[in-house]
């Protein structure tokens, strides 16, 4: 806030000295000591009821996925997180009966309606995964032939103007 260096807090202190008084000076120091503990629990307090505000706005939640938003590699890496925590939770529900979801937490049994909704959104995403496997797979092959066949070419004669 204020910049101030020993130098400065030394012609304060020659010149408070010197204006008071060594009598009062204890006395004014103290009176000074209080004022600014009183300021400083009133910044305190600003600040907290600000903290405050923020947390029950959800200012802070917004916060953080603004700084998420800023850093892809730690985005990323949250992503990853969560994956593989869904494909852990995927691996112990390997055990679980028929009729009951891979997310759910507790055994209840799905009913018909919802359990074929669920089948029919697993099976759609396994297509959409397939496929784009497949996609990445022929796009795969597809670059390796243009990378073979451009090996194989022979190159073209070197112009005289090169040697």
């Amino acid at each position: 806030m204020f910049d101030l260096g020993w130098t400065e807090l030394l012609v304060i202190g020659v010149v408070a000295l010197i204006v008071v008084g060594p009598k009062d000076l204890p006395v004014l120091f103290r009176n000074v000591g209080r004022f600014v503990g009183k300021a400083r629990g009133m910044a305190r307090e600003f600040s907290r009821a600000m903290n405050d505000a923020a947390d029950e706005s959800g200012m802070r939640d917004a916060a953080k996925s603004f700084k998420s938003a800023t850093n892809p590699l730690s985005s990323a890496m949250d992503g990853v997180k969560d994956a593989a925590r869904g494909l852990s939770d995927g691996m112990n529900g390997l055990d679980r009966k028929p009729g009951t979801s891979a997310n759910a937490k507790s055994t209840k049994p799905l009913d018909p309606e919802a359990e074929a909704k669920r089948r029919k959104i697993e099976a759609g995403s396994a297509r959409a995964a397939a496929e784009r496997k497949k996609r990445e797979a022929d796009e795969a092959l597809r670059k390796a032939d243009e990378l073979e066949a451009s090996i194989r070419t022979p190159e073209a004669p070197a112009r005289k103007d090169d040697a």
